[in-house]
């Protein structure tokens, strides 16, 4: 079986969603599928996103179903319940990275500073959400990351476009990115589902120049 990782790595960029219904969610995970997306992160900042995640992981949507925002032990071991492919955390604790190993969940966590990049090695961990990226130095931040930690690679998230994607993904130890210009707020709000299905060819055609 492939690693969380390699996965990611395969798929370079992974659409992040915050859920509205159930309905339109899954509406949203068939055109991010049907533009050739792998991958999505659904986030917990609604008060039915498990609703949501639990019906989009059910569906039959070609798509693997990430979960983010997970910000404490109790969101670990629910999202686990549900069977989500993996969790993605905003910041790094002891107590979501126990709850993440006893549910044997796949956890890609979010840093910022190299101290929390070595409380993950000390975990055993290699792959990271750079959270937010563009904010904690982007592109300049994670060339100077890779002297210390030549072995890391990294999802970053946060200030990510059309117009430096690729200044991303051509970093030796970028993986892939995250990012919701694919699934822009108007489209959503008018259930414009062919122009995101466009955007989401685009970015990763975007990936491949």
């Amino acid at each position: 079986m492939l690693s969380l990782k390699q996965r990611l790595t395969a798929y370079r960029v992974i659409p992040v969603v915050t859920p509205t219904s159930v309905d339109a969610t899954l509406s949203l995970a068939r055109a991010l599928s049907a533009g050739g997306i792998g991958a999505i992160e659904i986030t917990l900042r609604t008060h039915n996103a498990l609703d949501v995640l639990r019906a989009v992981k059910e569906s039959d949507i070609a798509i693997e179903v990430g979960v983010g925002t997970v910000t404490s032990s109790r969101l670990v071991e629910a999202v686990a319940e549900i069977g989500v492919s993996f969790a993605i955390s905003p910041g790094l604790t002891s107590s979501v990275l126990d709850a993440a190993r006893a549910n044997e969940l796949e956890l890609l966590p979010g840093v910022a500073t190299p101290s929390e990049l070595m409380v993950g090695l000390e975990y055993g961990l290699d792959f990271f959400k750079l959270f937010p990226a563009e904010a904690v130095g982007g592109r300049q931040m994670l060339k100077a990351l890779s002297g210390p930690f030549p072995s890391l690679s990294f999802c970053p998230t946060g200030g990510i476009g059309p117009s430096n994607v690729q200044d991303y993904l051509a970093l030796a130890n970028v993986a892939c990115v995250g990012g919701s210009w694919m699934v822009p707020k108007s489209a959503l709000e008018a259930g414009d589902w062919q122009t995101i299905e466009r955007l989401s060819r685009e970015a990763l055609e975007l990936t491949r120049s």
